[in-house]
């Protein structure tokens, strides 16, 4: 496995890039993209994914031995993380200084977006006229250059800030963009002609109307994307933005053993699964043998609930299901076989034993880094693992000679969940529930071990090519 490959998709900074490179990959490993909103024609031995809201992306293929009614070997991941989302009016002015409005997004530390050299990344609605004829495209975008920065407040102004570093998330933790009068001067400099380097719009002149019609977000932001996507300002019809860290990924520490990412929580884990897909079903025997489905469902809005459209909680995942049961037979009642057929592998980031707070770990569960792919068990359902779902992942980890490690969350300690529990529960589909081991999960840098991103895709691939054979030895509910 090429590690190197995990880095730029460790390095996207948002869900709808993150698709744009997946859809990039699926499609050069042969999948054919279909349409929710359009009927389907589906072949045993081919590939395929569709996307929802260019949020959440599912990728199927299908056995060349595949019936209707046999099951899917499924792994569902999420690709958002907590970040700091752009407000629908972004316009803040405060002493002089532009400053970008800005909501949090999930369970973030956000201390540690403090003093970062931040840029903006997302999707824009563009305006486009040809012909005398208008339209509305969605594009997406990425400023490359730090453009916003969250400044603490100096040591010398707050002598408490050495008994614990407090902020209001409304007040104090908004980006700055520019000086009022460095914004004042570039807006004269558009109106005149072209701006400096960096704020031109490709040497387009500026409409009259921009910087009075539009009073929801700073000119100067506005020209940025319109600098970047190639159109006027005033075509920026709306936008779905989020600051983000300019510091790339990277694999560093003394040994060359650690990735140093954002978003790794959970973007490692988006790319194992969809990478172990795509190698899986890569050569032209790989389905020979195969009677189920291989799939991969990469899920938005995981770190808020997954209550969404596009969530783990709405029904995109049983959808694809039933479509596909559906396309080869009409018999009504080979969905719920199906279902009982299949399993899911919900994976999500873990947490590694923290060598400066060891006490915050179970004496006997104590994931480390290098260790594999961590089981997450939770007696009261915070994650969906049964002693059934575990052994089968264990059985594949064994033949395999892959190690893989457990988690339980102390007793007088709160535990997080996964999309496993909303699966499990709304589709009625076994899952198990694991993770790579990391530290600093939730902050705007992250870390992993490069040993463990190589286990968790040799796991998954693993997975999609021995379940069949493992699950036919299991007896259960017989």
């Amino acid at each position: 496995m090429q590690l190197q490959g995990s880095l730029p998709i460790s390095s996207v900074t948002t869900v709808n890039l993150h698709q744009h490179e997946a859809k990039r990959r699926l499609r050069s490993a042969g999948y054919h993209q279909l349409s929710e909103r359009e009927p389907w024609k589906l072949q045993p031995g081919n590939k395929y994914f569709f996307t929802r809201n260019h949020s959440t992306i599912v990728a199927f293929a299908i056995g060349k031995k595949y019936v209707s009614g046999n099951g899917f070997h499924i792994i569902g991941a999420h690709t958002d993380s907590p970040c700091l989302k752009l407000k629908p009016v972004t316009k803040v002015v405060k002493a002089g200084i532009l400053e970008v409005g800005v909501q949090t997004y999930g369970g973030g530390l956000w201390h540690t977006w403090f003093d970062r050299d931040l840029t903006v990344a997302g999707r824009v609605i563009v305006q486009e006229e040809n012909a005398g004829s208008v339209s509305y495209s969605h594009r997406l975008v990425r400023i490359e250059e730090p453009i916003m920065r969250i400044p603490t407040l100096a040591i010398h102004l707050d002598k408490t800030v050495s008994d614990g570093f407090k902020f209001n998330n409304e007040t104090h933790l908004i980006p700055i963009l520019a000086t009022s009068l460095k914004g004042e001067l570039n807006k004269v400099s558009t109106e005149n002609g072209p701006v400096e380097s960096g704020n031109q719009n490709d040497g387009k002149k500026a409409n009259d109307k921009t910087g009075t019609s539009n009073t929801k977000h700073h000119l100067l932001l506005l020209q940025l994307l319109a600098s970047k996507l190639g159109c006027e300002p005033d075509d920026i019809c709306d936008f779905e933005l989020q600051a983000c860290d300019t510091q790339p990924s990277t694999i560093a520490g003394a040994a060359k053993e650690f990735i140093f990412s954002g978003r790794l929580d959970n973007l490692c884990m988006s790319f194992c699964s969809l990478k172990a897909l795509i190698d899986a079903t890569s050569s032209d025997s790989s389905l020979e043998e195969e009677s189920g489905v291989r799939m991969v469902a990469l899920f938005d809005h995981e770190e808020v609930g997954s209550n969404s459209a596009q969530g783990a909680g709405s029904p995109v995942m049983l959808n694809a299901v039933t479509r596909v049961t559906n396309s080869f037979s009409s018999n009504p009642n080979l969905l719920e076989k199906a279902v009982q057929l299949s399993y899911l592998v919900s994976a999500d980031m873990a947490h590694a034993l923290h060598p400066n707070y060891m006490e915050k770990h179970e004496a006997n569960h104590q994931p480390k880094l290098h260790g594999g792919l961590v089981i997450k068990t939770n007696a009261n359902q915070r994650y969906a693992t049964n002693v059934v779902t575990s052994f089968i992942f264990r059985e594949i980890a064994s033949k395999h000679k892959l190690p893989v490690q457990d988690f339980v969350v102390r007793n007088d300690m709160g535990c997080g969940s996964t999309i496993g529990p909303i699966l499990a529960s709304g589709i009625g589909i076994r899952t198990v529930d694991v993770g790579a081991p990391q530290l600093s999960m939730h902050s705007i840098r992250e870390i992993c071990a490069v040993d463990d991103v190589k286990h968790s895709y040799e796991h998954f691939k693993a997975f999609y090519e021995e379940f069949s054979h493992v699950d036919g030895k299991m007896v259960v509910d017989i």
